[in-house]
This record gives C-alpha cells, sequence and structure tokens, in this order.
C-alpha cells in the first residue's frame, strides 16, 4: 500500500512537471513570433523611411503613382505610393499652392496573413 502511495506521488508530480514544461514552451513560440514580427515592422519602417527620404530629397514634382516591390530577403513588401495637390488656405484664405501630400503604403504576407502600414507626409515644390 505504502508503494502505491509513492507511485500516484511520483506520477502526480511528473504531471505537474510536464504541464510546467509544456507552458514554457508555448511562452517560447510566443516570443520568438513576437521578434519575428517586430523584425517585420522595422524592416517595412526602414523601406518606408528611405522612400520619404528619397522622394523630399528629389527635385521636381513626386509621382502622381507608381508601384514597386522591394525583396528583403524575407519575402516581398510592394510599396504604392501616391501624391496629390493639398488644398491649403492661410488663415485669411489665401490660396497655398504647390503643397503635395505623398501617401506610401507597404503591402506584405507574414505568416499567409496581409499585413500593411502606411505614412502620409507632405512636400513643397514650386
Amino acid at each position: 500500500m505504502r508503494s502505491a502511495f509513492a507511485l500516484a506521488e511520483v506520477m502526480l508530480g511528473v504531471l505537474i512537471f510536464s504541464i510546467g514544461i509544456i507552458a514554457l514552451g508555448r511562452t517560447v513560440s510566443n516570443c520568438v513570433n513576437a521578434s519575428a514580427l517586430s523584425a517585420d515592422d522595422a524592416r517595412v519602417r526602414e523601406i518606408l523611411a528611405n522612400r520619404m527620404v528619397e522622394i523630399e530629397t528629389t527635385p521636381g514634382q513626386p509621382d502622381k503613382s507608381k508601384e514597386f516591390k522591394v525583396d528583403t530577403g524575407f519575402g516581398v513588401v510592394k510599396v504604392v505610393q501616391k501624391a496629390a495637390p493639398q488644398g491649403m488656405k492661410e488663415e485669411d484664405g489665401t490660396e497655398l499652392t504647390g503643397i503635395i501630400r505623398v501617401t506610401l503604403t507597404a503591402n506584405w504576407t507574414r505568416g499567409g496573413g496581409a499585413q500593411s502600414k502606411q505614412i502620409a507626409f507632405y512636400v513643397y515644390r514650386l
């Protein structure tokens, strides 16, 4: 009887240990997924920031509509650029010309799901 009780204690201990190991494994898996998402986000932010600097430093009007793909080594990111004149007025009603609103949208897939990030900024061109 005493040995059967010892066996039950050992089995209970192994069960508790197994549950702990499974929970630890799921936690590590979640951390790896979060790290991959963060890396994707950082790559896309860098692509958008680089394109924004190109547009801001290139003389002349930005392209009204443009699409291009960037291979990051971890997948292809499709960047869509839209530019349109922005009708703005001063407080006294004077029309401001030469201000263009540029919107950059990045689209990519992660784990079979579509992801997207967008930035918008203004450039001034005469």
